[in-house]
């Protein structure tokens, strides 16, 4: 008689089986949303994702005369690429604010942060009054 053990399956094997962990990790944010809004049926797939209205981004992208139509995908891809840039600059900007031991980002952290980061130069002068 031999017993059997069962052995937990080590991590790397579990999360191969289940998809990837970016597959994993979207499916925990997309229930966390549906239990925050009390939804269980399926929403629009992009207008969950982004934090900003895509009407709205759509509504700018066609005030530009080159473009005359714009796919869900292309207002996706800008709303995200929109998300992550505030995301980056706030992120920087904070950093001088913590240095000024505030909380609150002011005016001159975005100057100062726009004036070290070279990724920001293009910035340079639009926050002038």
């Amino acid at each position: 008689m031999a017993a059997t053990v069962d052995a937990p399956v080590p991590a790397e094997q579990d999360s191969a089986r289940c998809g990837s962990e970016e597959e994993n990790r979207g499916a925990e944010v997309e229930e966390r949303s549906q239990q925050q809004t009390g939804s269980s049926g399926p929403a629009a797939p992009h207008s969950r994702l982004s934090k900003l209205p895509l009407t709205r981004i759509k509504a700018l992208m066609k005030t530009d005369p080159d473009v005359s139509l714009a796919s869900q995908e292309s207002v996706f891809i800008i709303a995200k690429a929109t998300e992550l840039f505030v995301e980056m600059i706030a992120k920087d900007a904070l950093v001088y604010a913590q240095q000024g031991k505030r909380k609150t980002l002011q005016r001159k952290d975005l100057d100062n942060a726009i004036e070290a980061i070279d990724e920001f130069a293009f910035l340079e002068g639009t926050l002038d009054q």
